[in-house]
């Protein structure tokens, strides 16, 4: 084998240094230095901020087997308004028969500490619900229907068509009496009795609540079936009926695909993300829906993408132990999971 000379040494020298050079002009001009790294992200159309409306208290607890004490929740709902949350939902006014967990709604939004700045929406189904939150003093509703006829039958005992005209009392009640009103499209990707919803059918069931008076639409889906394809398809399609900045999404992590979903959602310009603490959640007119996607888990890819959320991560590991120890549950969320490992470890 030849030995190298000088001049081979010198040339191997050069070579390796316009290697590195080119490497390095490569990185610049893809802006993946870790000086532009956030650069890279804002040329992919991200949004600059997120709100996380946390639905915890409502969609996270709505389907545990035992009776959990107003006192607990009104608890967690107050840890939840320290945590930099702006958007709490907090309760359901629902039938107690259906939904005997949210039986307390009364007395969780009367027992609450309501920060300034934070909103504390409730669900409200029909107007016997909406008169019963507003003796309590909600000061916004939420609407919902589903993108299939008949999970709507299952879930609301009526048609697509009777539970958006139900909507028209509510909102217009709702307006005199300066109460915000949000829409939710269930199952807007996948229904777990009728399959795939088309995604032209979930956007214009969107349109119809934008066009009756909600201020924003959260689109659902529900038993977690989604991949990003199909979040970017249902986003697009709503995209071309109403704002985007009128857009949440609504995810579940039945299949492990919460998080890219998000990331989807978020590529085409929706700035709102609905999750649950510690991944709480699940729907009891869904079989097979898991939890939603958990807020810490949100809160650090928004945080690794330079995305502001408002959101303190310690503060919110403060809550998501709080309620998993009084529930009794393992934390859904893998990050708290790991955080929470390396501060008992340290």
């Amino acid at each position: 084998m030849r030995t190298g000379t000088s001049d081979d040494m010198a040339w191997l020298s050069a070579l390796r240094q316009c290697r590195l050079s080119s490497w390095s002009r490569t990185l610049e001009n893809r802006m993946i230095s870790s000086t532009s790294m956030y650069d890279t992200f804002e040329s992919f159309n991200l949004p600059k901020s997120v709100r996380i409306v946390e639905v915890g208290p409502r969609d996270g607890l709505q389907n545990e087997p035992n009776n959990i004490p107003t006192e607990q929740k009104i608890e967690l709902i107050n840890l939840l308004s320290r945590t930099g949350l702006k958007t709490i939902e907090t309760t359901a006014f629902v039938s107690h028969r259906r939904v005997p967990q949210m039986a307390d709604a009364s007395q969780v939004l009367r027992g609450i500490q309501k920060e300034c700045g934070i909103s504390y929406p409730v669900l409200t189904p029909n107007m016997k619900g909406f008169e019963a939150a507003l003796a309590a003093g909600a000061e916004e509703v939420a609407v919902f229907t589903s993108a299939s006829e008949i999970f709507n039958q299952k879930n609301l005992s009526r048609s697509i068509d009777e539970s958006l005209a139900g909507f028209d009392e509510i909102i217009k009640m709702a307006k005199s009496e300066s109460v915000c009103v949000r829409g939710y499209v269930s199952v807007a990707v996948g229904c777990p009795y009728s399959g795939r919803v088309n995604p032209d059918v979930a956007s214009s069931i969107a349109k119809e609540l934008y066009s009756k008076g909600c201020y924003e639409i959260s689109m659902g889906d529900t038993i977690g079936v989604g991949t990003p394809a199909d979040i970017m398809a249902m986003v697009e399609s709503c995209k071309k009926l109403i704002p985007v900045s009128a857009l949440a999404v609504h995810l579940h992590d039945t299949y492990g695909q919460g998080l890219a979903n998000v990331y989807a959602a978020l590529m085409c310009g929706v700035s709102v993300v609905d999750s649950s603490i510690a991944g709480l959640g699940g729907c009891p007119f869904a079989p097979g829906a898991t939890g939603n996607i958990a807020t810490e888990d949100v809160v650090y890819l928004l945080d690794g993408l330079g995305i502001d959320s408002g959101v303190q991560m310690d503060s919110l590991l403060h809550v998501t132990r709080y309620v998993t120890e009084f529930l009794g549950l393992e934390n859904s969320s893998r990050c708290a999971r790991a955080l929470l490992q390396q501060m008992h470890s340290s």
